[in-house]
């Protein structure tokens, strides 16, 4: 099974489930679906930051500075977060990402209620070869100088910016906390 072919639950603008579509057609279609977000910070406090490859489905080659990915059908955010992260970053036996706050994001012709965690990574990382061409860990100042410079999704900016309202202590626009899932 490809990932195009994945299964994912389609969902409504209250995030309730409304259908199943595989992950190819929801991408094509503009099918609204569930991802998640997990920032990953490493023992000393710096950020994991990737290139995308070429080949996924959606923003090919673009920076991230999440790891994440959709939420298939059937499975939980909290469940898909721990398996992305995992995935991702190539270790098992992470603890539990943190839930922070929901939104819904929508840009251009996708949509998705994104679920943004958070997660302490001290066991060294081995990105996935079919996800990550190339990654590092910078700081928080390494990030914000490169902000402008380098290709980043769309749909992490957009979580990164709201996650820096979260930490301000401002509720980011549209968001909800966990125990309003």
């Amino acid at each position: 099974m490809t990932a195009a072919d994945e299964i994912l639950d389609i969902v409504d603008e209250n995030d309730e489930v409304v259908g199943q579509a595989p992950r190819g057609e929801a991408t094509a279609r503009g099918l609204r679906h569930r991802c998640v977000f997990i920032e990953a910070r490493d023992a000393e406090g710096r950020l994991f930051v990737h290139r995308r490859t070429a080949t996924k489905l959606v923003f090919p080659s673009r920076y991230d500075m999440f790891v994440g990915g959709v939420v298939g059908a059937g499975e939980s955010y909290d469940e898909a977060a721990l398996r992305e992260a995992e995935e991702e970053l190539g270790v098992f036996g992470l603890p539990r990402p943190e839930p922070l706050f929901k939104f819904l994001y929508t840009g251009g012709k996708h949509t998705w209620w994104s679920y943004v965690y958070q997660v302490r990574c001290e066991l060294p990382v081995n990105p996935q070869v079919e996800e990550v061409a190339w990654h590092t860990f910078l700081t928080d100042g390494e990030l914000a100088e490169r902000l402008g410079d380098w290709e980043w999704v769309p749909d992490g900016l957009e979580t990164y910016h709201r996650l820096q309202e979260y930490r301000a202590g401002r509720a980011p626009t549209g968001s909800r906390r966990p125990n309003d899932r």
